[in-house]
């Protein structure tokens, strides 16, 4: 007997996977794909929508022929801040944009001057001035540079909803992808902004549906639920709100580290606005308070220099395990002894300056100083005296001096690490069930495991 699934294509900016989950979210299925980028019309490179909508198509019904499955429903979640533009008979007017791409920034200052000042329109935007990373600023781009292909513009969907649409042929939009620091979205009214307005961009932009609905579709005679797509970070945030009980804060880790705090109902402020603070939003349309700290670049690039500095083999950094008498000895007449690579912060000195003898010592000094910085991050977003849980994931979870010391630095709140490979692909497929999550899913789907603070000699 065929096992009903839920299909979910999770696209990422260089691989793009289908998975298929069995009604207990247990992974049944799974195919990877890349492709080579192409060049929009300024040689700039993109993604290859063409090819990527083929392979959606392709795999989507070889795996609907598979009598081994029986797909119930399928749902998508990708990287944010891009737009696919389609003509009234539904036709993509332009490439997907790279959000890396730059523009002129003689445009950008005319936008701000027009509709700032920039500090207040970040705050009540939750959006940061960063190009094309804010997806509302390539409508403008668009609208003041292309206007021969603005007029033709019917919709302007997000790449989630744009994948949505390639299956059910409905324009929607959705909270994810509007609130993931697009600055479209105006946080104090909870409607887009008045710029959106102004510029008559919101014309272009579909009606905005829960991120939970889905459409009804038959194909060969299989009815089908098509979700409307999810913003990846939001997707990954999911599994925990529906399981997690009381108030938390959970930390996902990478080359970025990302604070997220979703029960912080009330907009930035100016002060976290200037500390860097950003929103992204829940599929109820809800703000999520995050800050972000280059943790994981600058862990790379430190520790190549200390690898070299000490002569140690390149993946010697991931054996050292934390020692409490180095701790202790560091901690004992504490100064800042690292400048960083990635990022200024107001205590680090002018130069990288130590005095260890031995790597260990310094991956201490290391660990210790970008932990604190972590601390600062998470207290940015949340009062820790308020929300007494903590939730890590992303590869900072196997580095033993990251998690003992976290967890000693925020001794009031109860540490949790999980395994969330699955995370973004995970979460589209809980947002378009209709399944209630208990408390023990993270153990059972995300490896949970506690943590308690050492012991102080």
């Amino acid at each position: 007997m065929a096992k009903r699934v839920t299909a979910v294509f999770d696209i990422g900016k260089t691989n793009k996977k289908l998975f298929l989950f069995d009604k207990n979210y247990k992974e049944v299925y799974r195919e990877y794909a890349s492709f080579d980028e192409i060049e929009d019309e300024d040689g700039y490179p993109t993604e290859n929508l063409d090819a990527l909508k083929t392979w959606l198509k392709e795999l989507f019904y070889r795996v609907l022929k598979n009598e081994d499955f029986s797909i119930k429903a399928i749902n998508f979640s990708t990287y944010g801040a891009s737009f696919v533009h389609i003509d009234e008979n539904g036709n993509p007017l332009t490439p997907l944009y790279n959000y890396t791409k730059e523009i002129n920034q003689d445009l950008v200052d005319e936008f701000y001057k027009k509709y700032g000042p920039e500090l207040e329109f970040t705050r009540t935007t939750g959006s940061p001035k960063s190009g094309l990373l804010n997806s509302g600023m390539q409508l403008y781009w668009i609208k003041k540079t292309k206007p021969e292909i603005f007029k033709k513009i019917k919709y302007s969907l997000h790449l989630p909803q744009y994948l949505s649409y390639i299956f059910s042929g409905i324009p929607i939009s959705e909270y994810t992808s509007i609130g993931c620091h697009t600055s479209l979205w105006n946080y104090e009214t909870k409607d887009y902004h008045n710029w959106v307005y102004e510029e008559g961009i919101n014309t272009i932009l579909p009606p905005i549906v829960s991120t939970e609905t889905s459409i009804n579709m038959n194909y060969n005679g299989t009815r089908i639920k098509v979700g409307a797509g999810i913003h990846d970070s939001s997707s990954a945030l999911l599994p925990y709100v529906r399981s997690v009980k009381k108030p938390f804060v959970l930390v996902s880790t990478g080359t970025w580290s990302i604070a997220l705090n979703p029960f912080s109902d009330v907009p930035l402020t100016t002060e976290e606005t200037e500390a860097g603070c950003i929103n992204y939003m829940r599929i109820n349309g809800k703000p999520v308070k995050s800050s972000r700290l280059f943790l994981g670049n600058e862990y790379k690039l430190q520790v190549a220099e200390l690898t070299k500095k000490f002569n140690v083999d390149k993946d010697y950094h991931k054996t050292i395990e934390f020692d409490y008498d180095a701790y202790f000895e560091i901690i004992k007449d504490f100064h800042y002894c690292f400048k960083w690579k990635s990022f200024s912060d107001k205590n680090m000195p002018t130069k990288t300056s130590y005095s260890y003898n031995t790597f260990e010592h310094a991956y201490h000094q290391l660990m210790i100083e970008l932990v604190q910085l972590q601390v600062e991050s998470i207290k940015r977003i949340a009062n820790t005296y308020d929300i007494d849980r903590l939730y890590v994931d992303g590869g900072f979870t196997d580095n033993d001096l990251y998690i003992k010391l976290l967890s000693h630095y925020l001794r009031g709140m109860k540490l949790r690490t999980t395994k969330a490979s699955l995370g973004s692909a995970l979460g589209a497929a809980i947002a378009i069930s209709d399944a209630k999550l208990n408390s023990k899913f993270l153990k059972k789907n995300y490896a949970l495991k506690k943590h308690v603070p050492f012991i102080i000699k």
